[in-house]
């Protein structure tokens, strides 16, 4: 491998600052990209690894509101936090900055500036949701209501997490204030919008033709949908006093939204980093020989694979992404993760109930990557892969080898005779793992990459139990030389592989294994310490003193296992009390009100699930008036065959609206029982038929 460094620049999604780290965005964010910039250094590549806390979503402020206490103060405790568990845990940023800082308002300010200026936006009054109780807009969180495209029933103003689709607030289907619960009106508002759709033609040319051949087939796939779709013109101002204030004529009053704001938090970290470290900051961002690559989880691909681009694209003087290698979603013993909900292993409590084995759950997360589709963590699969992998396979080979070291020869490599024939295949296949190992890490395939390594391990465990030296060293203690010899090196061998994946456990090795400092470091014209392994003989010569065994992974009981499933269960208990209690009574309704609906029964006489979604049912009701569609979102609660000759109730006279292309012409009334389950609020009594209005 060619040894002249390349310039990378590596950014990981900006964590909003409203709640601690969990495992959700350790799989999908953190811990690959972290792999991907220790592997990277190791080649001797010149990396800026950034990241920061994002400090101005409306989470914040709604959470802020709950709290009783300002948003300052809110992403002043978290950034505490989250900084700290990274720390902890060994991510390796180069910078980890934060988007209320200064540098990054400065950055935001003039780069909104310069595309204002170069007539990069177009301004429009339009209508927006607006709480006439709370006196304010409905941004992007402060609104929920039903996804037009999915049917999720929980979707935000700005994205539905369900199906990862990007929204306007007047998208939703029926909207209500996330703070106050009130039904929000509309009224006008001018705000500055980027105008997507005239970069459609460029994005299509650009990722579609240009990266289909290298991004993530699950990136390409929602990325090409989107523009299949068609994109209209974003908003890039919100109606807030959380944020960065619109730099320009006729902003007072509002922010740069926070989708606009927060990648540019990647340009502002880099700038604090290069000013404390005396470097310019300029080249990671506008030379073309760097490569940039942005770390992220699914819900953020439509922001850095077409929002951003055009951001920087408009802009004009900075670089493109080369790859957004996105991660799907990783559930927890089934369920999905919920921030809300309390349904999460939070890395600051794992690294509290679990002191020193961060290596443990960097290994599980990998091995468990949710790369190409949703995945699942469980704490007994956790449990299984220390104990039956880290600790029976790899820990087990290196405590053989150092104990026996250290018995035979107290410590000191010995020389090796004549390799045999399994000697020199062992040897052969040490050196190739190095190059395998390489070209799974640059395709993004991690999981796969630390398969190999414990594959390597696994050599070594084989090697070990075919060639019994502690048997033979009764008659041929030339023989158990050359044995130890071998295994040391595939040990060696292990130590550094492992850096970029175990980076805790490697320098325990390297401590165990004596390497000095000057081993692992590159010089002008040298290979790196992770290409000697493919070129020499050896990594550590016979002579070598190595120190004394130390247990590198330790078995976890079923105790502390079974500690962490009784705190989940809390949990769910908790949540299904929650749950149990009854919802205040609504704003007052008079009885013209009431009247306004018309209520009917109607009886389903066909029904069946919309293709390629997970909660949407497509019925046809009779309700005495006529036949209609209405779309439902009860596909995981019940079969179309369940349904067909159910007598329903039917608001007959609610506006028609899409969904998935399709006309709903109308609701049917649902509850939820205890169990969570749709149940229909059911007419279906004798002599009642299709068409009896509800009074």
């Amino acid at each position: 491998m060619s040894n002249t460094p390349k310039r990378y620049t590596i950014t990981a999604a900006l964590p909003y600052t409203n709640g601690p780290i969990h495992i959700g965005h350790l799989a999908g964010v953190y811990v690959p990209a972290d792999i991907y910039a220790r592997y990277l250094r190791m080649q001797g590549n010149d990396v800026a690894f950034v990241c920061g806390s994002d400090e101005h979503g409306v989470p914040i402020t709604i959470k802020a509101k709950k709290e009783g206490v300002t948003p300052q103060d809110i992403v002043d405790k978290y950034d505490g936090v989250i900084r700290q568990s990274f720390k902890d845990f060994g991510v390796s940023f180069n910078n980890y900055s934060r988007t209320s800082a200064k540098v990054h308002h400065d950055t935001a300010s003039a780069f909104f500036k310069k595309m204002y200026d170069d007539g990069k936006f177009i301004e429009e009054t339009t209508q927006q949701l607006y709480d006439e109780k709370a006196g304010q807009f409905l941004a992007d969180r402060f609104v929920t209501g039903t996804c037009p495209k999915c049917g999720n029933e929980e979707a935000y103003g700005d994205q539905c997490e369900s199906c990862g689709t990007s929204l306007n607030a007047t998208d939703l289907i029926n909207p209500k204030s996330a703070i106050t619960g009130e039904v929000p009106t509309l009224k006008e508002t001018r705000h500055w919008f980027l105008p997507l759709d005239q970069y459609q033609e460029w994005l299509d040319e650009w990722i579609v033709k240009g990266h289909a051949h290298d991004w993530k087939s699950n990136v390409h796939g929602q990325v090409k949908s989107w523009l299949n779709d068609g994109l209209r013109a974003r908003a890039v101002t919100r109606d807030l006093d959380w944020g960065i204030p619109v730099p320009v004529e006729g902003g007072d009053g509002k922010v740069l939204y926070v989708w606009f704001d927060a990648p540019i938090g990647y340009i502002s970290s880099t700038k604090e980093w290069a000013e404390r470290e005396g470097k310019d900051w300029e080249p990671y961002w506008k030379d073309e020989n760097t490569k940039l690559v942005h770390f992220i989880g699914k819900d953020n691909i439509v922001f850095h694979c077409i929002i951003f681009p055009v951001m920087l694209k408009a802009h004009g003087d900075y670089i493109l992404p080369e790859n957004v290698p996105a991660n799907e979603f990783l559930n927890l013993e089934g369920k999905k993760l919920s921030t809300s909900k309390n349904w999460a292993v939070w890395l600051h409590e794992y690294l509290e109930d679990f002191p020193n084995q961060q290596d443990v759950l960097r290994y599980v997360l990998t091995a468990n990557a949710p790369e190409a589709k949703d995945n699942d963590f469980t704490w007994k699969d956790f449990q299984a892969r220390n104990n039956n992998e880290l600790v029976a396979v790899f820990g087990n080979f290196i405590n053989r080898v150092v104990v026996l070291t250290n018995k035979y020869y107290s410590g000191i490599l010995p020389e090796p005779n004549k390799y045999t024939k399994v000697d020199e295949q062992t040897i052969a296949e040490l050196k190739a793992y190095p190059a395998v190992i390489a070209s799974s890490i640059e395709k993004y395939r991690f999981r796969e990459a630390q398969g190999e390594l414990m594959n390597l391990a696994r050599l070594g465990n084989k090697y070990l139990a075919d060639e019994e030296p502690w048997k033979i060293i009764k008659t041929d203690e030339e023989r158990v030389k050359t044995v130890m010899y071998v295994a040391l090196q595939i040990a060696s061998a292990l130590a550094t592989l492992s850096e970029p994946f175990l980076p805790f456990t490697s320098a325990k090795l390297q401590k165990m294994l004596n390497f000095t400092d000057t081993e692992n470091k590159l010089s002008g014209g040298e290979y790196s310490q992770w290409d000697k392994i493919a070129t020499r003989d050896s990594l550590l010569p016979a002579g070598h003193q190595i120190n004394k065994a130390e247990l590198l992974f330790s078995k976890i009981e079923d105790t502390q296992i079974q500690e962490q499933l009784d705190k989940l269960e809390a949990t769910k208990t908790a949540n299904a009390a929650k749950e149990k209690e009854v919802e205040p009574q609504k704003k007052t309704a008079t009885f013209e009100d009431f009247t306004k609906m018309d209520l009917r029964v109607g009886t389903i006489i066909e029904a069946h699930k919309m293709p390629k979604t997970k909660k949407l049912m497509v019925i046809k009701v009779d309700t005495g008036l006529n036949q209609r569609t209405v779309v439902s979102g009860i596909a995981e609660h019940y079969k179309a065959e369940e349904i067909i000759g159910k007598k329903v109730t039917v608001l007959a006279n609610l506006a028609p609206r899409k969904l998935r292309g399709v006309e709903s012409e109308g609701m049917i009334l649902m509850t939820e029982n205890a169990a969570g389950k749709l149940v229909f609020v059911n007419p279906d009594e004798d002599g009642v038929e299709p068409g009896t209005t509800i009074n």
